[in-house]
């Protein structure tokens, strides 16, 4: 359908924008502030160290485990329905975790949040596809929508720390009610309500297969990243990516299949997908390996490196209204591909980096990182849900999140390995003369390990110590930008290729008469 007769979202559909993108921003915190408070919650409830990972790890792992399902119900019974359903889940969740008695309770607590996010993330990008019809409009919408995940990630840092310095573990679960019962009162009258009119019959099969498939892999890779039991990991992470070759094998015999995998046969799905997914696999193992450098080698306390990294998010969002003008006038396929580019500039001025370098090097390398994704991944975003018809973008969003899910977890798992491995082979043979053997292979494990040693031995040699091991750790970083530069060089290729003669001003797949209910 040519754009020039789509309906124009009207002031309300603006105001419901607002409320959705509420369970965006509080998602994205609180994947980042249990972080710190963890070692207050250690203080406080004495879990083990496998609980500590637990109370860490069970809010992601069922994240993303339950995302294509929730998607599925959300088609089913009504996207706003579900989504509200988990905003009230959300809310008994942080309860329970705010007055947990102990690990055990907390881990629950967790899992039950994880839950929710689960069903209200998908909701809110197939949500945005129903409300906003217009394409540039639906792009601006998708640009906030983005731009408040960015800003959660970047502030959750600084949350976490300013919460555990002023209140108390207990505050990182309660500042979670007062955004839910707003959405909860709100959403009803100015969100409407969308589904799927002819969802088909449910698959529990697929559902277990779903399910397994992403937890296992999810858990696999972030067991990886922890250096723990590498053959265990593996095993994981091929049992997952098994059970998801049999989800998606039954996918394409069902006649009514829970997720339509046939959609990545169109290029410009299939190639926005993989597009996010690499681009958050580079940008987010870089980010993991900067935090490090800002605290462990520039010596800044977790706020204050987390000050330094906001503008990015800040840059990253206004980037994205910057796309939404400029495809207009420029072809779709060469504006991602320029994002890619500049992100890739970003990651280029990380290979400059040395021990002494001001955190503004760093902050204005990220702002670069910020232009280029923010310009790049708001297109790809609206290609992915532009690309399916209205009541298929349950689906799109679900395999959107899933793919941004493991492009974070492989990202960590990967581009982690990779910089601790570029700095263990940096460390080793430059280390100073003289050390103790417990003390070379504390060194040699992990940067924080070493300068938790050089701080114990005696004045000069401490310091060869620490100077050895930053230095050490700022060239495995450098190296790790590079990859990261490469990988977003591929992608601009990739894009180009992919993307190139989609219109960004017509839908690819339209319906002139989505399912849309009144809100009430």
């Amino acid at each position: 359908m040519a754009q020039a007769t789509t309906p124009k979202a009207n002031k309300k559909s603006w105001i419901g924008l607002a409320v959705l993108v509420l369970p965006m921003l509080l998602i994205a915190i609180d994947g980042m502030v249990l972080v710190f408070a963890l070692p207050e919650i250690t203080q406080d409830l004495q879990p083990t160290g496998t609980q500590q990972l637990w109370i860490l790890d069970i809010y992601s792992l069922m994240l993303a485990g339950l995302l294509i399902t929730m998607a599925s119900l959300g088609d089913r019974f009504g996207r706003k329905r579900v989504l509200l359903i988990g905003a009230g889940l959300f809310s008994i969740a942080s309860i329970i975790g705010g007055l947990s008695p102990n690990p055990e309770t907390l881990i629950f607590a967790r899992a039950l949040l994880g839950v929710a996010g689960s069903m209200m993330m998908p909701g809110t990008l197939s949500l945005i596809r129903n409300m906003f019809l217009d394409r540039d409009q639906r792009r601006i919408a998708m640009a906030v929508w983005a731009a408040m995940g960015a800003l959660g990630a970047a502030a959750g840092p600084i949350v976490g720390g300013w919460i555990i310095e002023y209140f108390s573990w207990h505050a990182a679960f309660f500042m979670n009610l007062p955004v839910m019962i707003l959405l909860l009162i709100l959403a009803p009258t100015l969100v409407p309500e969308s589904k799927n009119p002819t969802p088909g019959r449910v698959d529990v099969l697929s559902i277990i297969l779903s399910l397994g498939g992403m937890i296992s892999l999810v858990y696999g890779v972030k067991t990886l990243a922890n250096d723990e039991d590498t053959a265990v990991a593996l095993l994981t992470v091929a049992a997952g990516a098994l059970l998801l070759g049999v989800f998606v094998a039954r996918q394409l015999r069902l006649a009514e299949p829970m997720i339509n995998v046939r959609l990545f046969k169109n290029k410009a799905f299939s190639g926005a997908v993989l597009t996010n997914l690499l681009s958050v696999f580079a940008m987010v193992g870089a980010l993991f390996a900067l935090t490090q450098y800002l605290q462990l080698v520039a010596g800044l306390s977790i706020i204050k490196a987390a000050l330094w990294l906001l503008p990015q998010a800040f840059v990253s969002a206004i980037a994205g209204f910057i796309a939404s003008a400029l495809v207009k006038k420029v072809p779709t396929a060469a504006i991602v591909a320029s994002g890619m580019l500049i992100t890739a500039g970003g990651f280029a001025m990380l290979m400059a980096l040395t021990p002494t370098t001001h955190p503004w090097f760093v902050s204005v390398a990220l702002c670069l990182v910020g232009l280029g994704s923010g310009i790049g991944l708001t297109l790809t975003n609206d290609l992915i849900m532009s690309s399916v018809r209205p009541e298929e973008s349950g689906q799109a969003s679900a395999i959107s999140n899933s793919g941004y899910e493991l492009g974070t977890s492989f990202g960590i798992a990967i581009l982690g390995s990779l910089l601790l491995s570029f700095y263990r082979s940096g460390v080793e043979g430059a280390l100073p003369v003289g050390l103790p053997v417990q003390v070379v292979e504390g060194a040699e494990e992990t940067l924080a390990t070493a300068l938790v040693f050089a701080q114990e031995l005696p004045g000069e040699l401490g310091a060869q110590l620490a100077a050895a091991a930053t230095d050490a750790f700022t060239h495995a970083l450098a190296a790790t930008g590079g990859v990261a530069m490469g990988i977003m060089v591929g992608l601009a290729v990739f894009a180009t290729v992919m993307l190139r003669g989609v219109s960004a001003q017509e839908d690819i797949a339209e319906d002139p008469q989505p399912a849309l209910e009144p809100a009430s």
